[in-house]
């Protein structure tokens, strides 16, 4: 079956296959965001491993689907100068677009959050998804199998990302609908993300392996400047850790038996 999938990815127009394996993270995203439909909720225990696990894919997919395969085509000058590129540009990103990463408590331990953090949160999960959706793509123009392993991988911690996205949302809004929605469009922005390194090397003439290193820098910037310092400002660190793990794991594995 997943000989079927790679060989009708490889007849696909290079824009339309990289949009198709970001539709998969995007999907997952919006099947996480759900269940606030009916009700659902998500626990901090479940956030934390989640965003444990998430930061685990995103390492281990840094490295054996973007930043390796980026020296092996090239060499280790045009890999670094990629991955600074990437640094910075996920650094003006941050820098360019107000958003809020910490959800505030209050001392009864109910989330309390205003109509503007939950629009920079949202935000936030936006900037977040963008290297995602990118590192999706450069790998899918490499390797067809590693960008479904990475795409997988993603996917499936997206799905309670997505979920963390319209919870807050739902409180200031009351409205699960509008939740839902937003929660989506979070997910489909790492869709178009990952036509982004396609049209990078059509059209502005990039190298593959300055945009897979460049994809790399972007997402470990995330990963240091975002998810763990969020992640291990709460409680339960040790669940933060089990999920890192599982997630290093889990990107590990698939790699292997893609690959």
């Amino acid at each position: 079956m997943v000989d079927d999938m790679i060989e009708l990815l490889t007849r696909m127009p290079l824009v339309l296959r990289v949009l198709v394996m970001g539709l998969i993270p995007a999907s997952l995203t919006t099947l996480g965001t759900a269940p606030i439909l009916i009700g659902v909720k998500l626990g901090r225990h479940s956030l934390n491993i989640g965003m444990g696990f998430a930061a685990g894919v995103m390492l281990v997919a840094s490295f054996t689907s973007l930043l390796i395969p980026a020296i092996e085509r090239s060499n280790v000058v045009t890999a670094t100068l990629g991955f600074i590129i990437g640094v910075v540009i996920i650094k003006a990103l941050d820098l360019l677009i107000p958003h809020e990463h910490a959800v505030v408590e209050s001392k009864k331990d109910e989330t309390v959050i205003s109509i503007k953090k939950a629009q920079l949160m949202a935000l936030a999960m936006v900037v977040h998804n963008i290297p995602e959706g990118m590192a999706v793509g450069a790998a899918t123009m490499y390797s067809i199998a590693d960008g479904l392993a990475m795409a997988l991988a993603i996917g499936l911690q997206d799905i309670p990302e997505g979920l963390a996205v319209a919870i807050p949302i739902l409180m200031v809004t009351g409205k699960a609908s509008i939740s839902f929605i937003m929660g989506a469009l979070s997910g489909l922005a790492e869709a178009f993300a990952a036509i982004l390194p396609a049209l990078m090397v059509t059209y502005a003439q990039v190298t593959l392996p300055l945009v897979l290193a460049l994809a790399s820098g972007a997402m470990i910037y995330v990963v240091i400047h975002e998810i763990i310092p969020e992640i291990y400002s709460r409680e339960h660190n040790e669940l933060v850790t089990l999920g890192f793990f599982i997630g290093f794991l889990t990107m590990l594995i698939l790699d292997s038996i893609m690959s």
